[in-house]
């Protein structure tokens, strides 16, 4: 059945049709588009809330348009996927960079379709009117509308480098053929960060977004970009651009505020990172238990769910807008039982490079995994958890050939395209943090997860005294926040509490998820963070030791440690970014920002480059030394009407 192709009719530029009821637990009710009900370009006059719905499903329609080219514009010319004899000429020419007009990934129209749908809905929206409740009628799907024009138009410059910039809507022809000042990704973030009125929408506590029901069991409210993460990816990507201080603390705030009010301004919101992860069951290393796999695409909405937000995808290849993602990545979804990208020798080379280090409860030890186990279980084992391969599989002749299945998109109802979800916030606060000035913060989100104890013994007691207000703001209440396992650089300070414990109160480190207990692991402790204790020894007069103290040296007391320590952990982030979120749209993205924030194209150049390890990426032609070459050509049309 289509989700939302059904509900839509365009009728010129806009058009939103009223369902039979968007409220009732049918199927074939929330699709009949009998209704006669049609705003359009000449209709300007929205007059119910019922219209303030009929617009939010119409921009949901038009995001179906570019949901896997977020994915494969992320992914396929990053550095943790290749291609195949089986790739489709479209998708090897994008993950070259080769990619011509015709090239059906290079279609800007389709990204200028959501944006008129916005602007035409912002234009014409009263955002004051009320009802007979003195609710306000529009401010809340307002609000849903400013946060899909701030992301689609993030999207869209971050593809394309430089694009026409417009925030009327376009009624006819030759408003769609003017010319409109070309923008970049600085302009666009600074419009949507100052000038849009977006960070008050975020800020106001009286607007929650719409809930609209479960529609064919998804929770509709995983259908919004929410407005504090859109803002902190905007402050980010300003950030990585100007080196600004302030605008990634700003960035790290917004995340921050997703994290903790969510559910709402109240003392019981949380967001941990919970307990989902993939790790061994004993030292025999042939058991290995996996509840991360099935958190990170799990879209109930309920406490130990990953999603924040998708795209919403027909379920019938035939009807609407169809992922062709689990025909690309999943052997079972393609007629052929070709897929059309693997993951890289690259990512694969990352991914058992990395030391899991295992925690038995019994004898309180840690061990190491050992190396050359089979299945991609050698270190980190989110690659093993996310990817099965069967050589042995025969075809209808008797043909022996591999089959491939990314859980990541095997998975997911109807093939819904998730664009946030909550390892990645973690990872972008990470960052974020990281860059502010705070790599001690940051190094804990990869390591143990962060909780009040966790920052203030770990983090404040190396920063100046002029950063504990800035700590001050990031609070994980104990309780609430609960680490499972912490250790401080202080001697004797440390909490170990592993085992069966509550997944929906617990933050364990991002790298924690696959590579085991990841603060007691030598081999993953805070860069340049050793040799900053001075202990002193307390002796009575008899010279017998009766106690310490300790000296703890500020990180700014060594000239230019913070900022080793950053790069050092930027390093670290980057790597687990791939080992956390791989396949998901990210990647190339996230290479830019950094290539970015340290003036060095080849940082993304060499990643890419080295897709196949030590054999190199020898097909991609393209100089990527020149950060032009990262991005499509524009076809200098918004051809929109």
């Amino acid at each position: 059945m289509k989700l939302i192709n059904n509900i839509i009719k365009r009728v010129r530029p806009l058009a939103f049709v009223a369902v039979a009821s968007m409220f009732t637990a049918s199927c074939e009710d929330f699709l009949d588009v009998s209704s006669n009900t049609v705003i359009d370009a000449n209709d300007n006059h929205l007059s119910s809330a019922r219209d303030s719905i009929y617009s939010v499903i119409g921009v949901l329609n038009k995001m179906q348009a570019i949901a896997d080219r977020t994915v494969l514009l992320g992914e396929a010319r990053a550095d943790l996927l290749d291609i195949t004899s089986s790739t489709s000429k479209d998708l090897r020419d994008l993950a070259l960079f080769n990619v011509g007009d015709d090239n059906k990934y290079n279609s800007p129209r389709d990204y200028y379709a959501i944006i008129n749908n916005c602007n035409y809905f912002i234009a014409n929206v009263d955002t004051a009117m009320t009802n007979n409740r003195n609710e306000n009628v529009y401010l809340n799907e307002y609000a849903v509308v400013k946060a899909v024009r701030a992301w689609t138009y993030l999207q869209l410059v971050t593809t394309y480098g430089k694009v026409p910039f417009v925030t009327e809507p376009i009624l006819s022809k030759d408003e769609g053929e003017a010319n409109y000042p070309m923008y970049g990704i600085k302009e666009i973030c600074d419009f949507f960060i100052d000038k849009d009125g977006l960070q008050l929408l975020a800020d106001n506590p009286n607007i929650t977004y719409p809930w609209y029901g479960d529609i064919k069991g998804t929770p509709s409210r995983l259908f919004y970009i929410q407005m504090n993460l859109i803002l902190g990816d905007l402050y980010l990507w300003r950030a990585s651009l100007t080196n600004s201080k302030s605008d990634y603390l700003e960035s790290a705030k917004r995340y921050y505020d997703y994290l903790s009010k969510r559910n709402g301004i109240t003392t019981s919101s949380a967001y941990p990172t919970t307990s989902g992860r993939v790790y061994w069951t004993s030292e025999s290393w042939d058991m290995a238990n996996d509840s991360w796999s099935s958190f990170i695409v799990d879209e109930t909405n309920g406490a130990n769910s990953e999603i924040i937000t998708i795209i919403p995808m027909d379920s019938i290849k035939s009807e609407g807008y169809y992922s062709e993602l689990r025909s690309i990545f999943c052997s079972n979804y393609n007629d052929e039982q070709n897929v059309g990208l693997v993951p890289s020798q690259s990512l694969q080379e990352l991914s058992a490079a990395q030391e899991y280090c295992y925690f038995d409860e019994n004898a309180v030890k840690f061990t190491y995994a050992p190396k050359g186990l089979n299945n991609y279980l050698d270190g980190d084992l989110r690659l093993a958890a996310s990817w099965y391969t069967n050589d042995n599989a025969t075809n209808d002749k008797g043909e022996r050939f591999t089959t491939q299945t990314i859980s990541k998109f095997a998975y997911p109802k109807n093939g819904n395209i998730s664009l946030y979800r909550r390892g990645q916030v973690y990872l972008r606060l990470a960052e974020a943090i990281n860059r502010a000035g705070f790599p001690r913060f940051a190094y804990q989100i990869l390591s143990s997860g962060v909780n009040d104890q966790v920052i203030n013994y770990c983090v404040s007691i190396f920063a100046d005294e002029e950063d504990y207000e800035t700590l001050d703001y990031f609070s994980f209440p104990q309780g609430r926040y609960n680490v499972a396992m912490w250790k401080s650089p202080i001697p004797g300070v440390q909490q170990i509490m592993y085992g069966n414990f509550d997944a929906t109160r617990y933050s364990i480190g991002i790298h924690s998820r696959g590579s085991g207990v990841s603060p007691f692991n030598e081999f993953y402790q805070m860069p340049y963070g050793e040799a900053i204790i001075d202990t002193i020894e307390i002796r009575n007069d008899e010279g017998e030791l009766i106690d310490y103290n300790y000296n703890i040296h500020k990180d700014s007391e060594t000239p230019g440690l913070v900022e080793k320590q950053m790069e050092a952990v930027e390093e670290m982030i980057v790597n687990e970014q791939a080992l956390e979120t791989a396949f998901e749209g990210y990647r190339f993205y996230d290479l830019m920002r950094v290539a970015y924030r340290r003036n060095d194209p080849s940082y993304l150049a060499n990643k890419v480059y080295s897709r196949r390890g030590n054999k190199g990426s020898a097909d991609i032609n393209t100089n990527l030394l020149d950060p032009n070459n990262w991005f499509l050509k524009w076809n200098g049309q918004i051809g929109i009407y």
